[in-house]
């Protein structure tokens, strides 16, 4: 009798530890301020990518993917709610002193609590900007387990800053005192972040790594990854606000070789992609492992930061804040060697608010809260038929307001919107995708209909307001 219990209570918690394997771990990347065109898969030439180039090569390349929106905190909102700018929470970079920003409410229901529900450990380790510790935004209290890094996206302009925050607890960097650098972040973030998936390695895990890289400023040690770039190309300092006496937490300091140094941040980042890789694969996790590449938004322009030197944008117009393609289209690669035997580029239109919806199905579950999104599962499987989007909808809340709205390849652009004298841009992004060609005048039935779709896309939010209000 001893030995059939043994056999039963083997079998039991076998078929628990199958059945946990079958939900695939998820692991989402997501770089910060990185241009499209900063990716060798994506068509750079001065910056050495291989690792992510590889994810690419194994698997699927995304053409027409969008962000959120083209700035911080609103676009990581749409990402973890699975809601366009025109629903979401939060809409903007509002700040709270001392330290955060605007946090989500109460009410939102994030990726991580749909996943943590569906039984994965969740992790976060880089930059969140959607509520302080203590607040309603809490990652801790938006579905992870464990929170490592810059909670507010203003501490994070600094990389050698004087905290962090592991959970609710101040990590103090001592050293760091905006006088001295002695920690880089995203060194210890890194460390973490490798830590959580040896800890987990057991069970069922979405790991979200919200790299502060290559945001400006523009800074990091005098290692490999710069001594690759630091000879090679030619070099105007940047005069910023240096560390030392009078320096201020939102600066960004100088730096001698600008662009040798974004180059290393860029590559750097591409490395700590590839040591994610690396475990997983040490860990004998990784067929079993969805991996999620993008960016948060376009290329910056600050810090010293030279896009165009770069191609960063890939020849498309516009930069970080504007709502053009340069903007807003981002990279994003997925791995998964269980399910994508074959690399291939794939010109479906999706965003943001997509990946909530297709990781909740991933995990066998049924999305539980309001979504703009549409799962793409069918197309990363081959397997169903996908659905497309009637529309895309995007808004930015500074710059006097902006709003875009892409339907059917036509896009149309709205600047200005506060003002009572609204400038209005239409593009043919089939004929036109670097947007040169202003054809508002031309077409005025289509911009009506996409006028009266950017109205409807949009409800008006008493914290984010966009619209001017009339007396």
């Amino acid at each position: 009798m001893t030995r059939i219990y043994t056999l039963v209570f083997v079998i039991f918690f076998t078929s628990i530890i199958q059945a946990q394997q079958k939900q695939p771990n998820i692991v989402l990347i997501m770089a910060d301020d990185l241009g499209i065109g900063d990716l060798g898969c994506y068509g750079q030439t001065k910056i050495s990518t291989p690792r992510i180039d590889e994810l690419a090569k194994k698997g699927i390349l995304f053409t027409n993917f969008y962000s959120g929106t083209s700035v911080c905190a609103p676009s990581r909102s749409a990402l973890m709610t699975g809601q366009h700018t025109g629903h979401t929470f939060v809409r903007g970079n509002k700040e709270i002193e001392p330290e955060g920003q605007q946090p989500l409410a109460d009410s939102v229901i994030t990726m991580a609590m749909s996943l943590k529900k569906a039984g994965y450990a969740t992790g976060a380790f880089g930059k969140w900007g959607l509520g302080m510790v203590g607040t309603s935004g809490d990652p801790n209290k938006k579905g992870f387990d464990e929170f490592y890094g810059y909670n507010c996206q203003r501490q994070s302009h600094r990389y050698y800053p004087t905290h962090l925050w592991h959970n609710s607890q101040r990590i103090e960097l001592t050293g760091n005192d905006l006088s001295q650098k002695v920690h880089y972040a995203p060194t210890l973030i890194q460390e973490k972040t490798l830590a959580f998936l040896e800890e987990n390695k057991d069970k069922p895990f979405f790991l979200f790594v919200p790299t502060v890289l290559p945001h400006a400023e523009l800074a990091g040690p005098d290692d490999v990854f710069y001594t690759k770039y630091k000879d090679i190309f030619p070099e105007t300092p940047h005069k910023g606000n240096d560390y030392g006496p009078g320096a201020t937490i939102a600066g960004y300091a100088s730096v001698d070789k600008p662009r040798a140094t974004y180059a290393a941040m860029v590559s750097r980042m591409d490395a700590y992609v590839g040591q994610i890789v690396d475990k997983l694969q040490e860990l004998n996790l990784l067929d079993n492992t969805i991996i999620m590449f993008t960016s948060d938004n376009g290329a910056h322009r600050e810090g010293g930061a030279d896009p165009v030197f770069f191609n960063s944008t890939a020849g498309l117009k516009g930069y970080k804040r504007d709502l053009y393609e340069g903007g807003i289209r981002t990279p994003f690669i997925v791995s998964w060697p269980s399910q994508i035997k074959t690399s291939k580029q794939i010109s479906h239109t999706a965003a943001f608010w997509d990946i909530m919806p297709t990781v909740v199905e991933i995990s066998g579950k049924n999305m539980e809260s309001y979504t703009d999104g549409i799962s793409f599962l069918p197309t990363l499987t081959a397997k169903g038929k996908q659905k497309s989007h009637d529309y895309l909808y995007w808004e930015f809340h500074e710059d006097g307001g902006k709003q875009a709205v892409l339907v059917d390849g036509w896009k149309l652009i709205k600047l200005k919107v506060k003002s009572e004298q609204p400038h209005f841009e239409l593009y043919n992004l089939k004929k036109d995708p670097k947007e040169v060609n202003n054809l508002v005048g031309q077409y005025p039935k289509i911009v009506k209909k996409l006028t009266a779709q950017l109205e409807a896309a949009h409800q008006e939010s008493p914290i984010f307001p966009l619209y001017r209000k009339k007396n």
